[in-house]
């Protein structure tokens, strides 16, 4: 297997696989198509993905491998051509991650989520990463070849020049992902099994666990590993075997509500517990982890903010020493292009009335853009894509921006919308910047022309960016559920023109968004009769609290991120919030990083459902089972070993297939699908939901203990 080996010290004789004298096909329009097409499918499983569990996987070694195969079945295609499809669908996954991590919070404060912003924001953030890493290409992936590993670009390099000597046997990503669209559609469409099975704990009062069994989670653990997915358990052991019963043994006794609850704790669920106190300690401990991996990286961001503007600096003093026409392999798009781009995008930032951004607003982006842009360029560098720290440097942005605003007096909920999106579109840039980085690592070492690369991206940005848009709204709407709600001691001050929207009683209500806590009434979206009284709750379908309507349960997306960063808004600048829940989580936090670990993944668990949690953590279990017995013989990359590639299937096809099944909810018609009344009791047995998932499990334990076999 022909594959790349230790480089040179510097780019001094090295020799990418394809020379830079040969002139094989690579931008073209079949390549630029499937790429676009690819990074379509991976963003809007990347969004789903996001808001589910706050985390997303790297769709460029999946991408690689099915394009060499789609092609393969349509006659051979140039290693560079595979390459620009890599590299078009690259940017579906990190613009799906800057999105869905960031714009939800609008729902958090009692906002609504629009299409045009969410496509503004995507679309600004993501060109204006990739704009800000063409000047960096020379210094970080050229001139420091050798020093800067990339690790998961050159992996990504070592998929494409084995696919052009062997072949690549895709069957295991395509096997993923129908095995995991099938499952999800006979278990979330046609209701054949429960999709959380769970149980009570017998004589432990408010003691509960449950297992979601979906692929996509399996999925999830399996990449990220056992440690990371124990330590997210760990979180959710917390949550629900010991705060929720805590609260429950503690409260039972008591006769009238606390706060911000309405109801008596005795007359609680453990769901009602997680949503009315759970979900307030667990934000306090996301913003916390959240903050100390941004102090902890702070050191490396200066060093390599100053590394990477240096070796930028000596490059182009470099570069104007040089009359040379340059190689194919040192084309860039035109320095007047990343210029004039750039100002055109600061100036759709700063006068784009949906953004409703000021123009010192659009300043900090364009200033934290840059910064954080060279700093995710050269830690994915340094450790890979998968561990760039892209949300503490949201985390930073949003905190600055917040204390500006604070001392300016901008306090408004225009405002918290203003700083939200000033920190949604950094976010993208840095994401898409390391990620830009990482493709052009990859087609250094391939051979590849910059420019088409930077072309390519530039395409799967505008793409991917309008089906994000749709899929995180669409995904919002068919979530989202209207409930009756009464505070009888409030009087809601609707406008005149304040929109109207008609209740499950088909009579027609005015809308009224609640964007601080007032006495009972939380933050959030409401309709209200021609007295100002509440009748309704319009629970989002991210973010939202309701569990079950009509004594049936009801699916919402979690969307972890997006709560650190409302978080962050309110407790800055409205500073309404339950503190004393908050600083609970806060120092738990504290705590699990005394003792050693990682307080951020600890803390995502406690926020999330512990049903969330169990599979990823099966998943981690198997990856680590796998890696033991295949320690000695496997010679071969774990990034592209065949259950990692059939668990990235799994991922996007249970993903996908639940963007349907939210679709047909949507649209009323999922109720046509349920065979549920055709499997009688097992429909509802929680036994019986472990059987299919016991036959995922072994799938994927037998396709990881197995040894890849490139195709000829």
């Amino acid at each position: 297997m022909a594959v790349t080996t230790e480089p040179p010290a510097n780019d001094e004789g090295f020799k990418p696989y394809v020379s830079p004298h040969e002139q094989p096909r690579e931008l073209t329009l079949r390549a630029v198509a499937l790429g676009a097409l690819l990074g379509i499918v991976f963003a809007a499983s990347s969004v789903y993905l996001a808001l589910k569990v706050g985390m997303t996987v790297s769709a460029s070694i999946p991408i690689a491998v099915l394009a060499i195969t789609v092609f393969r079945l349509f006659g051979r295609a140039s290693i560079l051509e595979n390459n620009i499809v890599q590299t078009t669908g690259s940017a579906g996954e990190s613009i799906a991650a800057g999105v869905a991590f960031t714009l939800p919070a609008l729902l958090l404060m009692g906002q609504d989520l629009e299409l045009v912003r969410v496509l503004m924001v995507a679309l600004l953030g993501g060109l204006l990463g990739v704009l800000m890493m063409i000047p960096l290409r020379q210094g970080l992936i050229v001139h420091e070849h050798g020093k800067l590993t990339y690790p998961e670009g050159t992996a990504c390099a070592d998929v494409l020049i084995v696919g052009e000597e062997q072949g690549t046997n895709a069957r295991t990503v395509f096997t993923g992902f129908f095995l995991g669209a099938l499952y999800k559609l006979l278990n979330a469409g046609t209701h054949l099994w429960k999709e959380a099975p769970g149980w009570m704990i017998p004589g432990y009062k408010g003691g509960s666990i449950a297992a979601e069994v979906s692929p996509e989670l399996l999925g999830v653990g399996y990449i990220i590993g056992l440690r990371t997915a124990a330590t997210m358990l760990a979180g959710g052991v917390l949550s629900f075997l010991i705060l929720i019963p805590a609260v429950k043994i503690f409260g039972s006794g008591l006769t009238t509500p606390i706060f911000p609850a309405t109801t008596l704790i005795a007359d609680m669920s453990p769901a009602e517990i997680r949503n009315a106190y759970i979900l307030y300690i667990g934000a306090g401990a996301v913003a916390t982890g959240g903050i100390i991996s941004l102090i902890r990286s702070f050191p490396t961001i200066v060093r390599a903010f100053r590394r990477g503007l240096g070796t930028v600096l000596e490059s182009r003093k470099e570069a104007t020493e040089t009359v040379k026409a340059p190689l194919r392999t040192d084309r860039d798009l035109s320095m007047k292009v990343v210029l004039f781009g750039c100002l055109a995008i600061a100036l759709a930032i700063a006068f784009a009335p949906i953004l409703q951004i000021h123009p010192v607003s659009a300043v900090l982006i364009v200033l934290f853009s840059f910064f954080f842009v060279t700093v995710s360029s050269r830690i994915t560098g340094e450790i890979g894509s998968s561990s760039n720290p892209v949300s503490g440097m949201t985390v930073a942005t949003l905190l600055i921006t917040c204390l500006l605003f604070l001392a300016i007096g901008w306090t408004g909920v225009d405002y918290r919308a203003m700083a939200l999106s000033t920190a949604a579109i950094v976010c993208i840039a840095a994401s898409t910047g390391g990620t830009t980085s990482q493709d052009l690592k990859t087609g250094f070492l391939v051979g590849a022309t910059p420019r088409a690369q930077q072309i390519g991206i530039s395409v799967g940005v505008v793409t991917s960016a309008l089906v994000i848009g749709w899929t995180l709204l669409f995904l919002n709407d068919a979530y989202t559920t209207v409930v009756p709600r009464d505070f009888t001691n409030f009087k809601a001050g609707v406008a005149v023109d304040a929109p109207t929207q008609t209740g499950p009683d088909g009579k027609s209500y005015q809308v009224h968004y609640q964007h601080v806590i007032e006495g009972q009434v939380p933050v959030g979206k409401y309709l209200v009769d021609d007295a100002g009284q509440i009748a309704y709750l319009v629970d989002p379908g991210i973010g939202g609290v309701v569990t079950e309507v009509d004594g049936k349960p009801v699916t919402k997306l979690d969307a972890p991120k997006a709560r650190l960063f409302s978080m962050i808004i309110d407790g800055i600048l409205t500073q309404q919030l339950p503190w004393g829940l908050v600083l609970i989580g806060v120092f738990l936090a504290l705590m699990m990083e005394l003792v050693g670990v990682s307080s951020l993944p600890f803390a995502v668990g406690a926020y999330l459902p512990i049903a969330t949690s169990v599979p990823i953590m099966i998943g981690g279990l198997i990856r680590h089972w796998v890696d033991r017995r295949s320690k000695a013989s496997s010679p071969e990359s774990a990034e592209f070993a065949p259950g990692v590639l059939l668990s990235s299937g799994l991922i996007a096809g249970g993903a996908l297939a639940g963007v349907l099944v939210a679709g047909l909810a949507g649209a009323n018609v999922d109720r046509f699908m349920n065979l549920a009344p055709f499997m009688g009791p097992l429909a509802e047995s929680d036994a019986f939901a472990l059987l299919p998932f016991a036959v995922l499990v072994a799938v994927l334990w037998g396709t990881g203990r197995k040894r890849s076999k490139p195709s000829q």
